[in-house]
């Protein structure tokens, strides 16, 4: 009798939650700003429960679809031209902050950056499953994945987008190390990679200031300290329990844009250590789950899937934490399946499905 296919309840249970609590929390962030800038109050509430809604019936239907369709080479090249071309594209939309990330349908933002990175990790799941077995012949197997996300990265990065293009080099390298590549070439790729990163890095005047500031904000207290600054207060100040939902007072225009990149300092304010621990715990736990299901995955192909899926999500979620924190320097990262943004919570909730559907055809044995 064929085994009856069950997702990962407790993987499901964490992403919701999140998800629920990111609406709770975008609404709290945001009703002011909006209110005061387009007479709107409910405008970023409205526009994330109906991100929310399409990414759940996504994730929905996805978590219903063989993760084995993503394999197929006509998926995965299609895939990557599509996100190329709008890579290309998108740098000659109309630019938001001085960036060219997003494109504007019907009053939504959407940044194909999002999609690169899933489409990265099905080439590279895919690639490692035929080839991971001579891994260390580097021409044969990681000099094709360097070539793919190196393109789709520098891409991103003119955007600008410095964070994204390292968050798909994150993965990639992960993906790649758990492939069994030897531990020297990791290391020699790593010395390599220092002085092309410190140059993108101090390249740009806005990246040399950000890391000037992450070593003593202090010094700039009125200029590029300040939104750093407004977010440890924020923090520090929500105590054990915090100041009560809804009155939060750095979000009141001192911390910018609370609803987007810096949503967790909103929490920590309003909730307190309790909730910003139980956020912190919800992705602790997407990540054991995540690499549980890449542990018992019942093929290679199902195993660096889920791995890459929950690399994108935990290093995502680990870089934006550390930057409210001041632990990292400053990065547009969103925090996932919380903060505002539509792109990045239907990608990620596309993820999640993805990886509940592999959890179905898991093991019950690691």
């Amino acid at each position: 009798m064929a085994r009856k296919l069950k997702s990962d309840s407790v993987l499901f249970f964490a992403t919701v939650l999140l998800v629920a609590l990111g609406i709770l929390m975008v609404y709290s962030a945001s009703a002011v700003v909006a209110m005061e800038r387009y007479r709107q109050p409910y405008l970023f509430l409205t526009k994330q429960v109906l991100w929310a809604a399409l990414g759940m019936v996504v994730l929905g239907l996805v978590m219903r679809v063989d993760y084995h369709v993503y394999r197929r080479p006509v998926f995965i090249w299609t895939c990557l031209g599509v996100v190329t071309l709008s890579l290309i594209a998108v740098l000659f939309s109309r630019p938001v902050n001085n960036a060219h990330r997003w494109f504007g349908i019907g009053g939504l933002g959407i940044q194909p950056s999002e999609l690169a990175k899933l489409s990265a990790i099905f080439f590279i799941a895919a690639l490692l499953e035929r080839r991971m077995h001579r891994i260390n012949e580097l021409g044969y197997a990681v000099l094709p994945i360097g070539i793919v996300v190196a393109c789709l990265a520098g891409l991103i990065l003119i955007e600008p987008d410095f964070g994204t293009s390292m968050s798909l080099a994150l993965i990639a390298a992960v993906m790649v190390f758990a492939a069994g590549l030897n531990y020297g070439y990791v290391l020699g790729a790593a010395l390599a990679m220092l002085p092309l990163v410190a140059y993108i890095a101090m390249g740009a005047e806005y990246r040399r200031r950000r890391l000037l500031v992450f070593l003593d904000p202090w010094q700039y207290p009125l200029h590029e300290g300040f939104q750093i600054i407004q977010s440890l207060i924020a923090v520090g100040t929500g105590g054990l329990s915090g100041r009560g939902l809804m009155n939060g007072v750095q979000k009141l225009f001192f911390l910018p844009e609370p609803h987007t990149d810096f949503i967790y300092a909103v929490i920590a304010e309003e909730l307190g250590l309790i909730g910003a621990s139980l956020v912190l715990l919800c992705f602790s736990v997407i990540t054991w789950r995540g690499l549980r299901v890449a542990l018992r995955a019942p093929d290679t192909f199902g195993a660096f899937l889920a791995l890459g899926l929950t690399t994108m999500v935990a290093a995502q979620a680990f870089v934006n934490m550390s930057v409210v924190l001041g632990l990292l320097p400053t990065k547009g990262l969103p925090l996932p399946f919380v903060s505002a943004g539509g792109s990045s919570l239907l990608i990620n909730l596309f993820g999640m499905g993805i990886l509940l559907n592999v959890s179905q055809h898991a093991s019950s044995e690691a």
